[in-house]
C-alpha cells in the first residue's frame, strides 16, 4: 500500500512542479493549427472521395 502511496504522491509532484504547461495563448495557438489542418485534410479527402466517385460513375457508365 505505501508503493501506492508513494506512486501517487510523485506524480503530483511531477505534474505540478516539473511540467512545463503552455500558456493560455500558447494552447489557443496550438488549437487553431490543429483546426486548420483538420480543415485541410478533411478537404484533401473529400476532393479525392469526388474524383474517385466521377471516375466509378464513368467506368459504370461505360460497362453498362
Amino acid at each position: 500500500m505505501n508503493k501506492i502511496k508513494l506512486y501517487i504522491q510523485e506524480s503530483y509532484t511531477e505534474l505540478v512542479k516539473k511540467v512545463s504547461w503552455p500558456s493560455w495563448s500558447q494552447l489557443q495557438n496550438s488549437a487553431i493549427v490543429v483546426m486548420v489542418a483538420s480543415l485541410i485534410f478533411a478537404l484533401v479527402i473529400f476532393a479525392m472521395d469526388m474524383g474517385f466517385r466521377n471516375i466509378m460513375t464513368t467506368i459504370y457508365k461505360m460497362l453498362y
